[in-house]
């Protein structure tokens, strides 16, 4: 497990309204926010990081453990409605296993985020 992820985006404010909006149905949400950027979390252990940058960002995949099926599809649509564009509709991928029940979107600076639930259907 990651202590913090921390990466920079080109437009903080779209970034940070994004994955606010995405990551909500999952817990995240801010811990400080500050002259470095922003830092989200969901337990309190790990967290997310964004801050500002002039330098195009390599792309990423984020991938996050979703606590249902359900919390996979409301990710999906809180990030469709922030602006993201659909990378892979909530749905089983079975080529990964039989569980994996995951969405994938493509936020602002064009990072692939995932949202994932690893057990047999609720």
């Amino acid at each position: 497990m990651f202590d913090h992820v921390v990466f920079g985006v080109s437009d903080y404010a779209a970034s940070k309204a994004f994955f606010l909006k995405a990551l909500e149905p999952i817990g995240m949400a801010i811990v400080s926010e500050g002259p470095l950027g922003i830092e989200l979390s969901a337990d309190g252990q790990s967290s997310l990081c964004l801050f500002q940058t002039a330098e195009k960002p390599a792309h990423l995949h984020l991938a996050f453990r979703a606590e249902n099926r359900q919390q996979v599809e409301a990710f999906h649509r809180a990030a469709l409605e922030a602006g993201g564009k659909d990378n892979g509709a909530p749905g089983l991928r079975p080529a990964y296993s039989g569980r994996y029940y995951a969405a994938f979107v493509i936020d602002p600076d064009g990072h692939n985020v995932e949202v994932v639930y690893h057990e047999p259907e609720d």
